[in-house]
Parts: structure tokens; sequence; C-alpha cells
């Protein structure tokens, strides 16, 4: 038998504290990016932000004044920071590590989320998101597979002259075309293949 007072100790603990400031702003950025990987694009609203992150419609609108503002920041608040190319001692080793970083970015849930939106949204958002995943995760990565490969220069692990943007971008690109065309989501053994099979021979020097 439920008693008035235990219902009530029940409301209690629901019961969410009011928050202020970043804190508040933290919850509904985290409840966009929460709506995104459930409901996808689409189905998202400004609404189910506000009741997933428990707070009132107008503290949301208070701070983004559309959809296109609130998801393009819950994207580039929450996507994992790629800014240090590993550094094992051997270009197979370095690669090997940094291609699986570059994995777990893609498919930790704002990675998913970003890529829910560039499918689902109309042509005069796409733009918005296209320059989010350039410079969010497309363009830091090439860079760090730049600095993993002229590092394999100096130790003589890779040939001189294997240094063009377009060395630099096989990986990612293969990644993400296997993994939105071929539904591949990556294991550590297709990175290995990807690095062992394709990578390393274009980059050794011929004697290798």
């Amino acid at each position: 038998m439920v008693t008035s007072r235990s219902a009530a100790t029940a409301r209690s603990r629901t019961v969410v504290p009011r928050r202020r400031g970043p804190v508040l702003e933290r919850a509904i950025l985290d409840a966009a990016l929460e709506q995104l990987s459930t409901v996808g694009w689409n189905g998202l609203t400004m609404e189910g932000v506000a009741a997933e992150a428990q707070t009132g419609k107008a503290a949301v609108y208070r701070r983004w004044p559309s959809k296109e503002d609130l998801v393009a920041d819950a994207l580039a608040a929450g996507l994992p920071s790629l800014d240090d190319a590993p550094d094992l001692g051997g270009v197979r080793d370095d690669l090997y590590a940094l291609t699986r970083l570059v994995r777990d970015a893609m498919y930790s849930r704002p990675g998913w989320a970003l890529r829910a939106v560039l499918h689902e949204c109309d042509k005069s958002s796409s733009g918005r998101f296209q320059a989010l995943i350039m410079s969010g995760v497309i363009e830091p990565s090439a860079n760090l597979f730049g600095e993993v490969v002229h590092r394999g220069i100096r130790r003589g692990d890779v040939r001189p002259d294997a240094t063009g943007s377009l060395v630099f971008d096989v990986i990612p690109a293969l990644l993400m075309y296997r993994s939105k065309v071929r539904d591949s989501e990556w294991p550590d053994e297709e990175i290995a293949q990807l690095i062992d099979q394709v990578v390393l021979p274009m980059l050794r020097p011929p004697s290798d």
C-alpha cells in the first residue's frame, strides 16, 4: 500500500535541483545529444530537449534561438578532441594507435549524432554541419596523420616524398567510406589490416 508519506518521499527523490549558468547549459547540450541518438535530427524538438534536460522550454530558447544553433553547439562541445599524435617508437604502432583514436571519435555518441544530422537534415542546414565535421574531426585527424608521417620520415621508416595531403587523407577517407557504404564499425583487426595492407606499403621506401 502506498501511503501519502511514501508518495511524497518518492516525489521528493525526483526533484531536480535548480541549475544555472554552465551547469544548466551542459545539461541542455547533453540532452540534445541524447535526443539526436534516440530520435534523430527530424525527431528532435526544442521541447523534447527541454524535457530531457528537465528544464523549461524558455531556458533552451534563451540560449539557442534555433534547433540548428543548439545542435551545432552540442556537437562542437561533445566531439572528442584529437590533440596529440601517439609516439610509440615506430610508424606502424603510431598509425594503429591514432586510427583507433579516430575510430573511437567517430563512434562516440557525438560522432554518431553528427553523422545522423548529416544524413537527415536538408541542404540549407547540412553545410553548417559538414563544416563542423571538417573542423572537428577530418582536419585534426589529417594533421595528426601528417605528424606521424613526418616523424616516420625523420626515423627513416617512411619515404621522404610521402607528404602530400592525399596521403594524409587516406585513412580518414577509408574510415568514412567503409562506415557509411559498407556499414563497418572498424574493429581493431580491420584497423590493423588497413595499416598493414594499405597504408604501410604506400609509405615505406621501395627497398622495404
